[in-house]
C-alpha cells in the first residue's frame, strides 16, 4: 500500500493517495492501528489543499494519541511475549509533535489564526514536557526547531512579541543542538528582499517521503538471550516461567531476533527556490524529518533490543517446556508431540518480526523561504532542483495576494 500512496503523492494526485489509505482503513491499518490511519489520511489531505478534512483527521489522531498515551508504560510490560506491534500504536515523539504543526498549518491556511494559536500554546507545553523529562537523559529529540521557528511567526502576527521572541531564541538554540545531533545545517530562515511598502510571503516546502521502517532478522547466542531475560525486570507469568525454566539448566540454541531500523526511499528534488517579478529566494532545509526518526531509533535500540531478545527467548523457552512435556506423556515420535512442535514453531515466526509502523505520509524534510514582496497580487514561481543545481520542475501559483505588513502563507508539496 505505501508503495502505491507515494506514488500517489509523488505523481501530486493526493485525492487518489486519499482514497487509498481509505480502502485499506480495515485492512492495513485495523483496530490497533487508528492512529496511523488519521496521521496518513489528514498529510495527504492537507497536501490537497483540504484543510478542514484534514484537520478533523488530525484531531482524531491527537484524541486517540492522548487516549493511549497514559496506558502505553503499564501496558508495556504486560506484553513482553508478545511482538510490540500487537498494541495500539501510540506515535512517535516527533509524530506528536507534528501533528500539532500541521493542525497549525492547516489553521493558517483556513486564515484562522485563533485556533492556529491553540495549535501553538499545545506545541508549547508538549515541547516543554519533553524538555523537562528528557533533560537529562541524552536525548537528541528534546525539543523542536521547525515547530518553536513556526510558533514565532504566528505569535509575531498575532502581535504577542515577547512570545514570539521566547519561541525564536528556542528555535535558534534548538537548531544549534539539530547541527551537533542530526549533522544539519544551521538555517538564518531570515526574510529577505527590501519592497516596501509591503508584507512577507512565507513558502513552506514539504520535500520527499519519510523514511520507512523495516524489520531485519539477526541471529543471537542463548547465552546473550539468558541474560536479557534475566534482566528483564519483567514479573509476568510467562516471563516467570521461563526465568525458573533458566534456572533450573535449561539450555537452547541460538535464537533469531528482530528489529526494526529506517530506509530513506530516494527522492532527486534538493533544493527549491521561490521567484517573482524579478524578487527570489532560496528555501533552507528548515526540519529533517529523515534524521531526526534515525537518531531517535537509535537512543532507544538498545532497550527495543534487549526486550525483542528477552521475548524470542521466552517464547523458545515456553516452547520447548510444552514440547518437552508432551514428549514425556506421548513419547518423541508421537503425532501430538510432533503438531506441538510445528503449532510453537508457527507461533514463534508469527511473532518475531520488528514493529516497523510509523506515520508514512510525512515528507522527509520541509523547507522554508521567506521574502518581502510590495502588496498586491504576485503570480509565484517556484523551481524545485536536483543535487546539481538543475531545475527538475517548476510549478506557478498564480494571483497570491500580499497584503502590507501581513504575512501571507503558502505550501506546496513534492515527492520526485
Amino acid at each position: 500500500m505505501r508503495k502505491a500512496v507515494n506514488a500517489s503523492i509523488a505523481a501530486g494526485d493526493f485525492n487518489a493517495a486519499q482514497r487509498r489509505i481509505e480502502r485499506e482503513k480495515l485492512i492495513s491499518y485495523g483496530r490497533k492501528n487508528m492512529v496511523l490511519y488519521y496521521l496518513d489520511l489528514g498529510a495527504v489531505e492537507h497536501d490537497a489543499g483540504k484543510f478542514k478534512e484534514s484537520d478533523q483527521n488530525f484531531e482524531k489522531a491527537e484524541a486517540r494519541m492522548e487516549e493511549l498515551y497514559t496506558k502505553s508504560v503499564s501496558k508495556a510490560g504486560a506484553t513482553l511475549v508478545l511482538n510490540d506491534s500487537t498494541t495500539d500504536y501510540v506515535g512517535e515523539r516527533f509524530e506528536r509533535a507534528m501533528l500539532n504543526v500541521y493542525r497549525a498549518l492547516n489553521f493558517i491556511f483556513l486564515s484562522d489564526r485563533e485556533n492556529a494559536l491553540v495549535e501553538v500554546r499545545k506545541l508549547s507545553r508538549l515541547l516543554q514536557e519533553y524538555a523537562d523529562v528528557y533533560a537529562d537523559k541524552g536525548t537528541a529529540y528534546k525539543d523542536d526547531a521547525f515547530a518553536q521557528f513556526l510558533s514565532s511567526l504566528l505569535y509575531e502576527d498575532d502581535g504577542r512579541f515577547d512570545d514570539a521572541r521566547i519561541a525564536r531564541e528556542k528555535s535558534r538554540k534548538t537548531y544549534q543542538a539539530y547541527s551537533a545531533a542530526y549533522g544539519m545545517p544551521t538555517p538564518s530562515l531570515e526574510v529577505v528582499g527590501n519592497a516596501e511598502p509591503g508584507g512577507e510571503l512565507v513558502f513552506i516546502h514539504y520535500n520527499g517521503t519519510a523514511p520507512r521502517k523495516v524489520s531485519k532478522s539477526f541471529s543471537i547466542a542463548w547465552r546473550e538471550a539468558a541474560i536479557a531475560v534475566n534482566s528483564s525486570g519483567d514479573d509476568e507469568a510467562d516471563a516467570s516461567k521461563a526465568k525458573n525454566a533458566l534456572r533450573a539448566g535449561l539450555l537452547g540454541k541460538s535464537i533469531t531476533v528482530a528489529f526494526p531500523d529506517y530506509e530513506q526511499y530516494p527522492f532527486q528534488i534538493a533544493a527549491s527556490e521561490v521567484e517573482t517579478n524579478g524578487a527570489s529566494a532560496k528555501t533552507e532545509l528548515a526540519q529533517d524529518m529523515t534524521a531526526i526518526a534515525k537518531k531517535d531509533l537509535s537512543e532507544r535500540i538498545a532497550l527495543i533490543r534487549t526486550r525483542a531478545i528477552a521475548r524470542a527467548a521466552i517464547k523458545f523457552i515456553l516452547a520447548k517446556a510444552a514440547s518437552d512435556e508432551v514428549a514425556k506423556k506421548y513419547g518423541e515420535n508421537s503425532w501430538q508431540h510432533l503438531l506441538t512442535q510445528a503449532g510453537s514453531a508457527a507461533a514463534s515466526a508469527a511473532t518475531e518480526m520488528a514493529d516497523i509502523r510509523g506515520w508514512a505520509t510525512l515528507p522527509a524534510q520541509f523547507r522554508v523561504a521567506r521574502l518581502r514582496l510590495a502588496a498586491g497580487t504576485h503570480d509565484i514561481h517556484v523551481n524545485y532542483l536536483g543535487p546539481s543545481g538543475s531545475k527538475l520542475l517548476s510549478r506557478t501559483f498564480n494571483g497570491v495576494t500580499i497584503v502590507k505588513g501581513r504575512r501571507t502563507y503558502l505550501h506546496d508539496r513534492t515527492a520526485l
